[in-house]
């Protein structure tokens, strides 16, 4: 076996304190990640190296032969756990056999985590597995809600050998990271491990290929058959790579297997570095040694005293001797031998001696793949598949393919696939092209092979050639041929290659070729040739436009109207256009415009022909006629000239109608508006007296009617018009005749139909509202009949106006009438009529005023109705003597017959006066008797219709006195008096009684006691020793009776005798404990409508009042109101709702005492929980009500 090859001599690491205890060693091991600085001091790798070397593999049971020491993987665990940050799990390594499966779990805890930590899972030292995720391997993750721990799972389907390998776990959460490192074995019962290349365990996976998708890690462990080949010389990449120049790393790599080359040139950067000069070591390791796979590699250093002891380490964890690991000490030699390297062995060593160490890189790499079938050249045609076969030494080997030195890199858009059968690579080439004609190659890390291809031509037939074509201007090109062969070519036009566009279109469908030209122009016409690419073959076309003339006249209005103002010069240009170029010729009523010097005439030029018209007369008004003619046809086209002016002044205009301050005035447009549509008037008023005109509008107006206002009523006025156009203002007219302001009256109101017999109709109406300075004369009643007028409702308060004209209308009085009443007379029965009023004044006639309908000149019998006053449905009462006058209203048509009763007799007229109208009915008493008290009856009838009322008519009058007056008693200062009531009590009832005493002496007469009810009386504080005599007056509504009646006996106050004490009475004691003399009852309430809970309570003193829903007072709720008057108690419940039903109380406190009184409150149509929430009860309350609303009812709910 050759020897590893030496590095830069001069690169001397920084030993390290050798270790002395087990946690010394742990120590040590995790030294190059705690102390960055101290190794940069040194000269050594930086810390950010250190932490991308993985730790070393775990070997399988037939290599370690048990011998590696146990602390090593607890070491190895003890040193993670130091660093462990994120990580409450970590993945530990595992055996396999070939075919199982095998599942790493790592678990995260996320407490202090605000969002998912990224988690990496990586092969060796560079390989990220996620991209590797498929049938052989599968990521997983979860989440525990109740733990708040992150899971993440690796799970490795059907392992294979070269699976076998170290492994680790990144996670990451913003600044914070934590990894893990750990080991798979896979075991397999038979065979043997070949020797490795260390080209092949930078071998890239097939990605790409039709494998893709397999965990292709490294091949690093994968079974091949030992051939023998030729032994060929050793290769040092190191040296190639620090003699080569940057742009050749890419080529080195690939030809000796290296695909992690950016850390080879990190490791290489390093090896640069020149290190302080060792005072343990007289001679350190080299910078790197490269061995094959399955070879020894030899590690020596030479120390400066040998007795210091040495340790080596790999990846930071200490090596024990084994089998695989072979220590010898020759003098001050120390020797590391590594008994058959596999891709596990592929690491950073160092060793200690003192506090010093020194470090180096090994690198194993497998052998290389050759190339067992060699390329073959092969020749096709263009459009043809095309397939290159080569055959290599390894199933699935990383294959380079080359066209003329070039990669070929195969991707979605690329025309070259690649596909690979096992030891077999394929390059495909689809529809094959004359560019594809060159050489190509294979290259991998063990050879190369290359062939050439060569793409012909397939013999050209033209199928169909191009021909000639000519189209009119704005039509479709189409040039259209066909080959034998589906090949591109290219489109020319007098020799100039045709660029594509949105008007212009390059088809290329199979064997067809077309040139799509759409709306022709002129600049299309040309020679144009089709050229296939590869061939020297052409198809030639001729393409001829044709443009018949035309004449544009975009820049002209609709009507082709051109106006220009008189006097002004015209020069009318109008584009014109067609090939040849046509010529123009001008006409006006068939006579040619010449070209010329005249006033009028015409000019040409290539792409115009121009009409002039130096100076514009009235007269030049008309239409003008153009005619273009060249080879292709005929255009014509005519154009109307519009020379314009100042309108002629209007006529004078006629006032048609005055008011009190306003006239209506009217006038004729002018004769000539000037050549341009008049745009509006301008209006002048002046006194007559006066020569100043005064405008009267700013704004044009718009018709030939106008309406000053503002004049002074009784002065005379003149106005005139002036007429304007786009031109300008007219001269003025003549000024109108003198006009008087003078106000007509407003229509008369209120017209209505006051009678209808079979040949009259009597109408009556009211004057009108306004009536101006110029009075009233009188009116005019018009009428028209129904079939010669057709209604139309225009009226804002709903009376019709008819469209007649004034001749159908007959006037009903032939003189002016000053009644608001007249009767059109000699009318046909069965005729329907409208009817009109006006009111004239020596300003004219008013505005009619029209009866809403039309009139049926037809006496109609209308049923009686009795219209009854208010205050006579009730008995009417009315004193002897006054006079009595009842107006009883009445409807019916024809006049209706009238009969009274009294008391079911017919009525005396002598003594009552009774006068009927058509419209109502009077009774009439001069003066009243008694006598005329009773009920009277009304009947009125119409035809066989009936009607009848009655009337309660009560004469009243003052009563008789008192029957008799007695006295009962006398005793002390006391009298006492009774009677019996009035035989005669005035045929009203008595409401009361009037007493007076009189002294026997003088016999005058005091007033006792008034209004007073019974017919009982105590008479007291009389003068003792007096005598009186006492006397009664009745009363009723009309007063005291005429007479009193008088006590026969008199009544003495005696002076001696027993002196009478009035007895002594205590003061009563009002106090009282509160009573409910009224109770609550039991209620119902409909939901949405207000209730109230009324009851009575007494009490002294005055008790305070307190209610209470289930015992809970009710207190600032808004959806309550509580009132107190005259002991009436009440509670108003708001819109209750089915929460508000409940127990009620109400509550009364004094002093004396407490009560209480319950009602139930029963609220139908229940609430669902939204609107009670909606509404603002609390959720508690809603459902500890519908509990216990359906434990109550439970069919309801």
């Amino acid at each position: 076996m050759p020897e590893p090859t030496k590095k830069e001599e001069n690169e001397v690491p920084a030993p390290a304190p050798p270790p002395e205890e087990p946690s010394k060693e742990k120590d040590a091991g995790t030294t190059p990640a705690k102390e960055p600085s101290k190794e940069k001091e040194a000269g050594t790798t930086p810390a950010k190296d250190e932490e991308e070397v993985s730790p070393p593999s775990a070997l399988p049971p037939e290599w370690s032969l048990g011998e590696s020491p146990v602390g090593e993987e607890q070491d190895k665990q003890n040193a993670n756990s130091q660093l462990s940050i994120l990580f409450v799990e970590k993945p530990q390594g595992g055996t396999v056999k070939v075919g199982e499966n095998i599942t790493f779990i790592a678990k995260v805890k996320a407490e202090d985590l605000l969002r998912k930590p990224t988690v990496k899972w990586f092969k060796g030292k560079w390989m990220d597995l996620a991209s590797k995720a498929g049938k052989h391997l599968q990521l997983k993750e979860t989440f525990e809600r109740h733990s708040r721990v992150y899971t993440f799972e690796m799970q490795i389907i059907k392992a294979k050998e070269n699976y076998a390998g170290n492994y680790r776990c990144e996670v990451t959460y913003k600044d914070k990271f934590d990894s893990c490192s750990f080991d798979l074995e896979v075991h397999e019962s038979t065979g043997t491990t070949p020797n490795i290349d260390i080209r092949s365990a930078f071998k890239r996976s097939g990605e790409g290929q039709d494998d893709a998708g397999e965990l292709d890690f490294s091949g690093l462990l994968k079974r091949r058959e030992v051939k023998q080949q030729e032994e060929e010389p050793e290769v040092d990449v190191w040296e190639l790579l620090k003699n080569a120049k940057p742009s050749e790393y890419e080529k080195i790599a690939f030809q000796y297997g290296i695909t992690d080359l950016r850390g080879m040139l990190k490791r290489l950067k390093r090896m640069r570095r020149v290190e302080k000069k060792s005072a343990a070591f007289a001679k350190i390791l080299d910078p790197a040694y490269q061995v094959d796979k399955g070879g020894r590699v030899r590690f020596m250093v030479e120390l400066a005293d040998p007795k210091l002891e040495v340790k080596w380490y790999k990846n930071g964890q200490e090596i024990r001797p084994s089998t695989k690991y072979i220590f010898e000490h020759k003098g001050c030699q120390r020797i590391l031998f590594i008994n058959n390297c596999q891709m596990t062995d592929d690491s950073e060593y160092y060793v200690t001696a003192g506090d010093e160490k020194c470090s180096t890189e090994l690198f194993v790499r497998e052998p290389p793949i050759m190339v067992t079938k060699q390329l073959e050249d092969t020749t096709a045609y263009c459009g043809e598949r095309v397939e290159l076969e080569c055959e290599v030494s390894e199933d699935d080997a990383n294959v380079k393919w080359f066209k003329n030195g070039e990669e070929i890199i195969p991707g979605p858009k690329s025309r070259y696939r690649i596909r690979v059968e096992g030891k077999k690579h394929f390059l495909i080439i689809e529809g094959a092209t004359k560019a594809d004609s060159a050489e190509y190659s294979v290259m991998t890390t063990g050879g190369q092979s290359s062939a050439k291809l060569t793409v012909d031509l397939k013999p050209l037939k033209i199928l169909t050639p191009l021909t000639d074509q000519t189209v009119n201007l704005g039509k479709e090109i189409c040039l259209k041929c066909e080959i034998s062969e589906n090949i591109t070519g290219k489109w020319t036009k007098n020799g100039l290659p045709v660029q594509e566009s949105d008007r212009l279109k390059v088809v290329h469908k199979g064997r067809i070729h077309k040139l799509v030209i759409a709306n022709a122009l002129i600049e299309d016409e040309g020679d144009y040739v089709f050229a296939p690419d590869a061939y020297n073959v052409t198809l030639p076309a001729k393409v001829r436009v044709i443009d018949p003339p035309k004449i544009i006249l975009d820049g002209l209005d609709a009507d082709n109207t051109v106006t220009v103002i008189a006097g002004n010069k015209l020069r009318l240009e109008i584009p014109i256009s067609g090939e040849p170029p046509p010529k123009a010729i001008w006409s006006r009523a068939d006579k040619a415009i010449m070209e010329g010097s005249g006033r009028i005439r015409a000019e040409s030029y290539p792409d115009s022909s121009t009409l002039v018209i130096d100076v514009a007369e009235r007269d030049d008004s008309g239409v003008y006629h153009i005619n273009l003619k060249n080879e292709a046809g005929e255009a014509h086209a005519s154009i109307k000239i519009k020379v314009v002016d100042l309108p002629d002044p209007p006529v004078a205009p006629t006032v048609t109608e005055v008011g009190d301050d306003w006239c209506i005035m009217k006038w004729e447009p002018p004769a000539y508006d000037g050549g341009s549509p008049i745009l509006g008037y301008f209006i002048e008023r002046k006194k007559k007296q006066s020569s100043r005109w005064m405008r009267l509008n700013f704004d044009l107006c718009k018709e030939t009617t106008f309406e000053p206002k503002k004049m002074i009523e009784g002065v005379a006025y003149e106005v005139r018009i002036f007429a304007v156009n786009a031109i300008g203002i007219s001269k003025p007219s003549m000024p109108s005749r003198p006009f008087v302001p003078l106000a007509v009256t407003s229509p008369p109101t209120l017209l209505a139909v006051d009678s209808v017999t079979d040949t009259t109709v009597t109408m009556k109406w009211r004057p009108p509202d306004q009536i101006g300075a110029a009075g009233l004369d009188g009116y005019v009643l018009e009428y028209c009949f129904e079939g010669c007028t057709s209604a139309k409702q225009s009226d804002e308060n709903g009376e019709a106006a008819y469209d007649l004209p004034a001749d159908n209308w007959l006037p009903a009085n032939k003189d002016l009438i000053d009644k608001t009443k007249f009767t059109i007379t000699d009318l046909p029965t069965d005729s329907k009529i409208f009817v009109r009023v006006k009111a004239i004044n020596a300003a004219g006639a008013s505005e009619p005023k029209y009866y809403s309908q039309p009139i049926l000149v037809k006496e109609i019998i209308e049923p009686p109705k009795i219209r009854i006053p208010r205050h006579l449905k009730q008995t009417y009462i009315r004193r002897v003597g006054e006079a009595v006058n009842l107006v009883i209203p009445f409807q019916g048509k024809p006049r209706p017959e009238l009969t009274w009763k009294k008391d079911g007799v017919e009525i005396d007229k002598n003594q009552i006066n009774i006068r009927n109208s058509e419209t109502d009915t009077i009774i009439f008493i001069r003066k009243a008797e008694r006598s005329h008290s009773g009920k009277y009856d009304l009947q009125v009838k119409v035809d066989k219709f009936v009607e009848t009322a009655s009337i309660d008519i009560q004469i009243v009058d003052r009563p008789g006195p008192p029957q008799s007056v007695k006295i009962e008693d006398v005793w002390g200062e006391n009298v006492a008096l009774t009677w019996t009531p009035p035989k005669d009590d005035g045929n009203a009832a008595i409401t009361g009684y009037t007493i007076q005493k009189a002294d026997k002496k003088s016999m005058e007469w005091f007033t006792v006691i008034e209004h007073y009810h019974r017919t009982n009386a105590t008479i007291t504080e009389l003068v003792i020793g007096n005598e009186y005599y006492f006397r009664v007056f009745s009363e009723n509504m009309c007063g005291l009776s005429e007479d009193a009646t008088m006590t026969k006996e008199s009544a003495v106050i005696a002076k001696d005798g027993k002196i009478y004490k009035n007895p002594v009475y205590e003061d009563f004691d009002f106090s009282e404990a509160p009573m409910f003399t009224q109770p609550l009852v039991n209620t119902y309430a409909i939901a949405g409508y207000n209730a109230t809970l009324n009851c009575s309570v007494r009490g002294n003193p005055k008790p305070k009042i307190t209610w209470m829903k289930n015992k809970v007072v009710i207190v600032d709720d808004p959806r309550y109101r509580m009132f107190s008057n005259q002991g009436v108690c009440t509670l108003e419940i708001r819109k209750p709702s089915p929460y508000d039903g409940g127990t009620y109380c109400c509550k009364a406190v004094n002093d004396l005492g407490t009560v209480e009184i319950e009602c139930k409150l029963e609220v139908k149509g229940g609430l669902s929980f939204c609107r009670l929430l909606l509404q603002g009860v609390p959720p508690n309350i809603i459902d500890s009500y519908l509990r216990d609303a359906h434990s109550s009812n439970p069919e309801e709910y």
